[in-house]
């Protein structure tokens, strides 16, 4: 094994480190919401995009980029034109043979096979209930797919669990390939609280957690050490609590955004490897600071929580055109 695939697994199993590691991403298209199947120039965008960034900077993992793949293409089409709950009855699993689950297969295979060996790889999934609000929404960050998902379930709570039952089995499938053919290490299934007051701890816990817990069950099924990730992007606030229990390796949440300190999560999700630390954003510290101010922040966020079953991180994926500089400041102040 590599000493960068030791080091981070050693880190996933809260064992100690040379150092502590450090894992930072982003997206490598000029738009991860569109289409491969419109846009198929943005595979390639994606693949250079991997490459120049493990031959710059020599990340100690990496986070392979599902970007033009976010939607299963018939499933999107139909949550697009649903117009009452009981239209999401009409969505259905897809093949193992389906194209989208064969082209990410080949995708991650091609990553994979370019620098799997020398770093360890952690597929991009979004969560059912992500991909479902996305689908539906008119603007995806605007709150309007969680709203949508909101009143569906008010309406019918049933057809909201089917078809979110559909979309579990569908990215299940997913999973399971990505490692097992494709040759991940394991997936990053990003998850978010519903951002609407209707939708409570009790709900989530039936409608919604049961279809996330089931991807990650299918993906430790296939021999993958998976990363959950808690997004707080553009903002969104998440109830830590109802994670807590799901059966990830690693923990990536909104440490800024949420206001929980690496060391305070460590505690909740149950002595687990956190990852993170720093804001995402382009008003965040890591973007604006200097030299000297990440570093202090680095040794900080360390003292804090200390150096076992911890890496440095941010909150979500980076803005684009951060120079990869500051990220091998966070590195060296690590070591």
């Amino acid at each position: 094994m590599s000493e960068k695939r030791e080091l981070v697994f050693d880190a996933f199993n809260n064992r100690p480190t040379s150092r502590v590691p450090v894992g930072f991403w982003f997206h490598y298209t000029r738009n991860e919401l569109e289409s491969v199947y419109e846009h198929p120039e943005m595979r390639e965008q994606n693949i250079s995009g991997h490459s120049h960034f493990v031959e710059t900077f020599k990340p100690d993992f990496v986070k392979l980029m599902s970007d033009g793949y976010f939607f299963e293409p018939a499933t999107a089409r139909a949550l697009s034109g649903a117009k009452t709950a009981a239209d999401l009855r009409a969505i259905r699993p897809i093949a193992g043979d389906n194209p989208w689950i064969r082209d990410q297969v080949s995708l991650v295979k091609e990553l994979t096979g370019r620098f799997g060996k020398e770093v360890a790889t952690f597929y991009n999934i979004f969560a059912p209930a992500t991909a479902f609000k996305w689908a539906v929404s008119s603007d995806t960050f605007s709150g309007d797919g969680d709203r949508k998902l909101a009143a569906f379930l008010k309406e019918d709570k049933d057809a909201v669990i089917y078809a979110l039952s559909v979309i579990a089995q569908n990215t299940a499938a997913l999973a399971r390939a990505v490692i097992a053919e494709g040759g991940a290490d394991g997936i990053y299934l990003s998850v978010q609280s519903i951002q609407d007051a209707s939708v409570g701890p009790d709900l989530y816990a039936e409608a919604v957690a049961p279809t996330e817990i089931a991807v990650l069950t299918a993906a430790n099924a296939a021999g993958g050490s998976n990363i959950l990730h808690i997004c707080g992007y553009e903002g969104a606030r998440n109830n830590l609590s109802l994670f807590k229990h799901y059966p990830a390796k690693a923990v990536n949440f909104a440490a800024t955004v949420e206001g929980i300190s690496l060391a305070e999560g460590k505690k909740l999700f149950g002595g687990k490897a956190v990852i993170g630390g720093f804001a995402n954003t382009a008003k965040g510290l890591l973007y604006t600071g200097s030299k000297e101010e990440i570093q202090a922040e680095a040794k900080r966020l360390l003292a804090e929580a200390g150096r076992t079953g911890v890496i440095l991180g941010a909150d979500c994926t980076v803005p684009k055109d951060i120079s990869f500089e500051r990220f091998e400041w966070v590195r060296e102040a690590a070591k």
